[in-house]
């Protein structure tokens, strides 16, 4: 068990660098790039994109071979836990932000995963129990949840309202994490296959499937970080993609967990704890906010007019020169009448 729990560990520090990087790489993109393909080619020149795809390959492989050893519905859990380390990367860079309270979900996140891999103690699952018929039914059953949840995140509440981004942003990020999830069980599958050399591999439907599901996934995913902010986001991938490696793992290939009264109602409590602590450490200020996407208010920096640039969870407020002041948006010295007020009155001269 250590080995797997080793390699799931590494794969997730991977996957959480790759996120950061693809995160910084998204957010700038503009908004008419959205789900749209010309997303793609805005990335492809950001070489921050790149590292966060060999991060994700580097990802990959780890959770390939963890996968080899252990079961879905153990391994996955462990990998998706990537939020951890990316409230982790952000810490030591920004010690001094630190709350108690980001502390405080941390460690629950922490220790209400531990608690439910200890409590189910998933498994006895194998590939090879896994049917054709069950693996197209399970395809289309996720192919169908993650449109459904894109389509939501395009569509008005009202006829008036269109989608905020924190909305776009928290159901993409569900989408993108059921083919995550998904894909978890596909690469079990893969992993069963590598003991029997390239030709076994290569002659199976896993590793094209593999590369369909990856590319959707990453699109989606992609377009949740540049739809609004990681605090949105990265719950719904947090949680979902495990959720859906889990129940596959279950219903695939026949995994066991620990299912009596008590059981339950650990498993139930711990994992109500680790949703809790997910969302209150993404609403860190650490990992985003809402405020890197909208300008800082008039007055942030001793009364100064300020404009915010968007980063990591962050915006960096810079002071307006004088000369621009009077023509900022939603200031009282905007357009022509606000020059003029802007104006400094000339002195008076003295008579003679």
């Amino acid at each position: 068990m250590l080995t797997e729990v080793v390699l799931a560990v590494v794969a997730s520090v991977f996957t959480a660098t790759a996120s950061v990087l693809q995160r910084l790489a998204a957010a700038p993109a503009p908004g008419e790039l959205r789900f749209s393909w010309r997303l793609v080619a805005f990335l492809v020149h950001r070489p921050l994109w790149f590292l966060g795809i060999v991060s994700m390959i580097l990802g990959f492989l780890f959770q390939l071979a963890a996968l080899r050893y252990g079961d879905v519905s153990f391994v996955e859990p462990i990998v998706a836990s990537e939020l951890l380390f990316v409230f982790a990367f952000l810490a030591i860079r920004h010690r001094d932000e630190v709350r108690v309270r980001d502390g405080l979900a941390a460690a629950g996140m922490a220790g209400s995963l531990g608690a439910f891999l200890l409590l189910a103690q998933p498994r006895g699952g194998t590939p090879s129990a896994a049917t054709t018929s069950s693996w197209i039914l399970a395809g289309v059953a996720c192919a169908v949840m993650a449109l459904f949840l894109a389509g939501l995140s395009l569509a008005r509440v009202r006829r008036a309202d269109a989608p905020t981004p924190a909305r776009k942003a928290a159901l993409l990020g569900a989408s993108a994490g059921v083919g995550w999830g998904f894909l978890a069980a596909v690469i079990k599958e893969l992993s069963s296959h590598l003991g029997a050399g390239p030709y076994a591999v290569f002659s199976n439907w896993a590793p094209y499937v593999l590369l369909v599901v990856g590319a959707g996934a990453m699109f989606l995913a992609a377009n949740a970080f540049q739809a609004g902010p990681l605090a949105a986001s990265q719950p719904g991938l947090t949680i979902v993609d495990p959720l859906v490696a889990f129940l596959l793992g279950i219903t695939l290939f026949g995994e066991h967990v620990h299912h009596s009264g008590s059981h339950l109602a650990g498993e139930a409590a711990a994992a109500a704890v680790l949703c809790a602590s997910v969302v209150l450490l993404s609403r860190s200020s650490l990992i985003g906010t809402e405020r890197s996407r909208r300008p800082a208010p008039v007055g942030a920096l001793g009364g100064e007019p300020v404009l915010a640039t968007p980063g990591l969870g962050r915006a960096a407020a810079v002071p307006v020169p004088a000369r621009r002041r009077a023509v900022l948006p939603g200031t009282s010295g905007g357009g022509a009448a606000g020059r003029r007020r802007a104006r400094a009155p000339e002195p008076c001269r003295p008579s003679g």
